[in-house]
């Protein structure tokens, strides 16, 4: 379940963590591969086999999403598996969530016209901001991510969701969210959706932004903007939206009893995706049911009762 594109399928098409930003709010922590230029990473003949395999279920399915833990453009066989899947597999939507980098690209552009939906993130129009938030390879510049999403947008005949991920102190003054007006405006998304922390970050100064905060954003920017906005943040507890797998749930209670580990760990011992782990131990963590300190080498979980 995915609180924005409901039943979704997730391909990850990169491995963990390549990506052109390292944030200081990453859920999947810091990037451990600052990169901009794209690779196939993966056999593109295992992927779609991987695919066909899954898909030769029927499953229902809202979306079959490219995402992951790092960022699924810098796969140069994107575009590829794009064609493949609105060929053989019309009924599915397509949806990709990106930090919108590559989008300077004319090539990764024209790789990804065919999807239903895409959700790109811009947290800050200011260099200054960007910097701060995004800590980018160093060669890139916040302008060029916004006109490249400028561009996406006059080509693009779909549905755009621009995100924007609020950190206190940086991209939430007055100063700022005026530049990110500016910039909405000249994107011109179907929609903004407003997020925070709701798990632990790349960087524990990190925190959660409160009710009424983004409450008074959301009013601010709806005064400057020209399309709707929204708070998708979780910003309190709330019973999850579809039950969490038991066996799952099973194997990290007797894992997480025995001893503290990271995301990356029991990623890595109980053979589970990292994006799956993540999404229970997010649930898992409002619930009470576990515990999180940051260490030395990352976010430590433990199981409370």
């Amino acid at each position: 379940m995915s609180r924005r594109l409901g039943i979704s399928l997730g391909i990850d098409l990169v491995p963990y963590k390549y990506c052109p930003l390292n944030c200081v709010y990453c859920e999947v922590q810091r990037t451990t591969h600052l990169v901009t230029k794209r690779e196939e990473f993966y056999s593109i003949g295992e992927i779609l086999a991987e695919l066909d395999s899954f898909l030769a279920t029927n499953p229902h399915l809202d979306y079959i999403t490219f995402s992951g833990a790092g960022e699924p453009t810098l796969n140069s066989s994107l575009g590829e598996i794009v064609s493949y899947i609105k060929t053989k597999y019309p009924g599915y939507k397509l949806a990709l969530l990106t930090n919108g980098i590559l989008f300077s690209q004319e090539e990764v552009r024209n790789e990804v016209l065919p999807c239903d939906i895409v959700l790109p993130s811009l947290d800050s129009a200011t260099q200054e901001g960007f910097e701060k938030i995004n800590r980018p390879c160093p060669e890139l510049k916040v302008e060029d991510l916004i006109e490249g999403l400028i561009q996406f947008r006059q080509e693009y005949k779909g549905t755009v969701w621009l995100e924007v991920f609020l950190v206190s102190g940086i991209n939430t003054g007055d100063e700022e969210l005026s530049a990110l007006a500016k910039a909405i405006n000249r994107i011109n998304p179907d929609l903004v959706q407003l997020n925070c922390l709701d798990r632990p970050g790349a960087e524990d100064w990190v925190k959660p932004l409160p009710l009424n905060i983004l409450k008074q954003i959301k009013a601010q920017l709806k005064e400057q903007v020209c399309v709707p906005v929204e708070i998708i943040a979780k910003v309190k507890y709330k019973p999850a939206e579809s039950q969490l797998d038991s066996e799952l749930i099973e194997l990290l209670h007797n894992t997480l009893k025995r001893r503290p580990s990271t995301a990356e760990d029991l990623s890595a011992m109980l053979d589970i995706h990292i994006n799956e782990i993540s999404k229970v131990l997010r649930q898992l963590h409002l619930e009470k049911k576990i515990s999180a300190i940051r260490e030395s080498r990352g976010v430590f979980y433990k199981w409370i009762s």
